[in-house]
């Protein structure tokens, strides 16, 4: 799908990935629509964006709130063509640690955004994008989502994180085979140790720690790498259906 003069709706994409993917979409001449619940970030890159961006405080767990962000995009840009799911959170917290067992109300809340959010932005995006006219090449769609070398390789700490991110692997095969009748493609990208706001609060000797683990680039990756391979998702029709590890070769170890 070309890229210029079409219209993405991007989950998360206030900050980390989400915004390294909306600031190159609409470099390459992309409109593009930033739904997040952190209104300082979303509302500052939509400004930095200018006319080809606008931003929606959004929940990705709530159907009105999803519905209500593609409508907007919808309103504005006139009608929306691909989705690229990177809202998420990371939280770390043992089965069994000293104050207790995990606690299952975070459990349940990362399953919710993590994966429910996924495929409630899935379900209405497809929606949304099944009555545009066919494109020159022939599709109506793309979507992306967004999962983590944690699905393959979760960690101590990483039962919910890793369990929700599996589930989001597990939806891109019968989501993909489903939403071809649509003129539609997905793909998955697992990303490994990214420098995103969830790793910036960590002290430089753990961020460094983490990079040492990546056999080449022995670095963290950069979210405009992310954005890049988004890009060549979109751009590249014969991408379907399959999950692309971005991770410089790292395997994650038990710790």
């Amino acid at each position: 799908m070309e890229i210029r003069g079409h219209t993405f709706f991007i989950a998360g994409g206030g900050s980390g990935l989400g915004a390294a993917t909306a600031r190159l979409l609409a470099q390459i001449g992309a409109q593009v629509l930033i739904a997040d619940l952190n209104e300082d970030d979303g509302g500052a890159l939509a400004g930095e964006l200018g006319t080809a961006a606008r931003f929606v405080r959004t929940d990705v767990r709530e159907e009105a709130h999803v519905r209500a962000a593609l409508g907007s995009a919808r309103e504005r840009f006139g009608a929306v063509h691909g989705a690229v799911n990177c809202a998420g959170i990371a939280p770390a917290e043992k089965v069994l640690g000293r104050d207790g067992p995990h606690s299952l109300e975070h459990f349940a809340r990362t399953v919710q955004i993590n994966l429910v959010g996924t495929f409630n932005v899935l379900r209405l995006a497809v929606e949304a994008m099944a009555g545009n006219p066919l494109s020159a090449s022939g599709e109506r769609g793309v979507l992306v989502n967004t999962a983590s070398v944690a699905a393959f390789e979760g960690q101590v700490g990483q039962a919910g994180y890793a369990a929700s991110k599996a589930g989001v692997v597990g939806l891109t095969l019968p989501v993909a085979r489903e939403v071809a009748r649509y003129q539609m493609r997905l793909m998955t990208i697992a990303p490994g140790i990214f420098d995103t706001p969830m790793l910036a609060a960590m002290p430089e000797k753990v961020r460094a720690s983490l990079a040492e683990q990546i056999p080449f680039p022995p670095r963290l990756g950069r979210p405009q790498e992310f954005a890049a391979l988004v890009r060549h998702v979109i751009e590249n029709e014969m991408l379907n259906a399959s999950v692309i590890r971005l991770d410089g070769g790292v395997r994650m170890g038990a710790r």
